[in-house]
């Protein structure tokens, strides 16, 4: 517990009700101001490098296999298997039933530092049981995973039963324990107010999350920068009251480098340079890594490669 409030719904639903109200055109604007900053060369450099490592390499689809997992896995380790020094990326990202296979092959292929992250708790509608959530999150840390991307329960949230989705996070958060960290997701795009996400945010936080997390990407819109920053503002003022660094996820649209690099001015411009590492700001993405790629060669070389550099996702 963060000392905020003393764990009651009374003490949660006060300090939620007293968050300031978001100033949506002051947000819109400033997202946008930032949105048009320019970098030199050789920052850009240095930002792809770190955006690369910061990629939650990631395939959520039904039709997923053991085969196209082991692919992920090689790129996630060597996202250029002509240039080491490429980083690997901060971690990838599947549903339950994969993640013994990802962990299996990120350890064949030299990967062991990088984290499995499960999508769990009814991903991505987030409407099960409680049991069923504590199941599906007590089998994929099992299986490996390491980071747990929990998606509340919307429905919950917007008919005002914030304590239910608090007491939720809580109870995955205790799941989690020290074995792994835990990715809150708000599923930002039905949430419909910039002082919705401000108060998802800060519920999410003061019950234990480790990461918010803007979206499933199964939602429109996603990561859009608005939000972004809104949630950004929460993570900085949650550090000023608490002392606790929480990280900050978006997930969904951002496919190019031009939309990575937006995502690190935001990063450094609203909640500082503390925030400019994979420990405290990941994206998840999976486009987004060839893109990268393709322009970090540009950079080195004068010319853009052909797209058959880089391998299909």
């Amino acid at each position: 517990m963060s000392g905020l409030i003393d764990g009651s719904e009374r003490s949660l639903l006060t300090f939620l009700e007293n968050l300031p109200g978001v100033d949506k055109v002051g947000a819109d604007n400033r997202a946008t101001m930032l949105g048009t900053r320019s970098i030199k060369t050789s920052s850009k450099s240095m930002a792809i490098d770190l955006a690369i490592s910061m990629i939650d390499l990631t395939t959520l689809e039904g039709a997923d296999t053991p085969g196209k997992v082991r692919s992920l896995a090689a790129k996630a380790v060597r996202p250029d298997p002509t240039d080491p020094s490429v980083p690997s990326v901060g971690a990838i990202c599947v549903y339950n039933d994969m993640v013994e296979v990802a962990r299996k092959y990120l350890d064949a292929f030299g990967g062991t530092q990088i984290p499995v992250a499960a999508v769990s708790t009814a991903f991505p509608s987030g409407r099960a049981s409680m049991a069923v959530k504590i199941q599906d999150t007590k089998d994929a840390i099992s299986a490996g995973a390491s980071e747990i991307d929990m998606v509340i329960d919307r429905g919950a949230f917007l008919s005002g039963r914030l304590m239910e989705v608090f007491e939720e996070i809580r109870e995955i958060k205790e799941v989690c324990s020290n074995e792994a960290h835990l990715k809150v997701i708000l599923e930002t795009g039905e949430l419909a107010t910039y002082d919705n996400v401000r108060r998802a945010s800060y519920l999410a936080m003061l019950a234990g999350a480790d990461f918010i997390k803007t979206s499933t990407g199964k939602v429109s819109p996603a990561a859009t920068p608005s939000v972004v920053l809104v949630m950004l503002e929460a993570v900085r003022d949650f550090y000023r009251l608490t002392g606790q660094r929480i990280g900050v996820k978006p997930a969904g649209g951002i496919r190019t480098t031009k939309d990575a690099i937006k995502q690190l001015v935001l990063v450094n411009e609203t909640a500082g340079s503390d925030w400019l590492n994979p420990n405290l700001f990941r994206i998840g993405a999976s486009a987004l890594l060839n893109d990268l790629l393709l322009q970090r060669m540009k950079l080195k070389s004068g010319h853009y490669s052909s797209a058959n550099y880089v391998t299909v996702d």
